[in-house]
Parts: structure tokens; C-alpha cells; sequence
């Protein structure tokens, strides 16, 4: 089963990543000053994850990628760099079914 994992950083900010239930991570969220606020950005990766609009695909010479944007356009989650767009794009679908069942575990 697909969780949040919520945590403090080396620089004392909280993050979470959502882990698949495989272990993998498949996505990633920017540092938070408060847990509340990342808490927050959890409700609000559960709540957009399911909408196709709230995603931004990126393609370099690095790879594809992706981030998750809420409903005001702010990033709330990136992804990994896979080495494909189809990869990225399994990513996404991974997102989409995961992230609105997914537990929330303080690691």
C-alpha cells in the first residue's frame, strides 16, 4: 500500500514524499518551516492528484519529469528524473491511483 512518509529534513524543514507500494518514491515535496504547512501540502497532493490539468511534464536532456501543481499553479510535489516520457507517464498514473488512498506514516 502507497504512503506519505512525513519527515525533517537535515536543515530542520518538514517534507514528505509518497512512496508506492514497491518502496519506490514517486513523489516529492519542497522543504516546509511548519509541519501543519506540510500537512497541508499532503491534503492538497490527495486532493489534485486525480486531475490531468494538475500536471507539468518536463522533458531535458536529463531526462522526463514531472510536477504535481495545486489548484492556484504552485508546485506541491515533483518526481523523480526517469529515463523515458513513458516512464514519467507511468509515474503520473501512479500518482493519480496512490496518492488518494495513501496513509500518512511520521518517519
Amino acid at each position: 500500500m502507497a504512503t506519505f512518509e512525513l519527515y525533517t529534513d537535515k536543515a530542520d524543514q518538514f517534507r514528505f514524499r509518497l512512496k508506492a507500494g514497491n518502496g519506490e518514491i514517486i513523489l516529492a515535496s519542497q522543504g516546509y518551516t511548519s509541519k501543519a504547512s506540510a500537512t497541508n501540502g499532503i491534503e492538497s497532493v490527495k486532493a489534485n492528484a486525480s486531475d490531468d490539468a494538475n500536471y507539468e511534464c518536463k522533458t531535458t536532456d536529463a531526462g522526463a519529469s514531472f510536477n504535481l501543481l495545486a489548484a492556484n499553479k504552485q508546485v506541491i510535489g515533483s518526481s523523480q528524473v526517469y529515463t523515458t516520457e513513458s516512464s514519467r507517464d507511468g509515474g503520473i498514473e501512479s500518482v493519480k491511483k496512490n496518492a488518494p488512498i495513501a496513509e500518512v506514516k511520521e518517519v
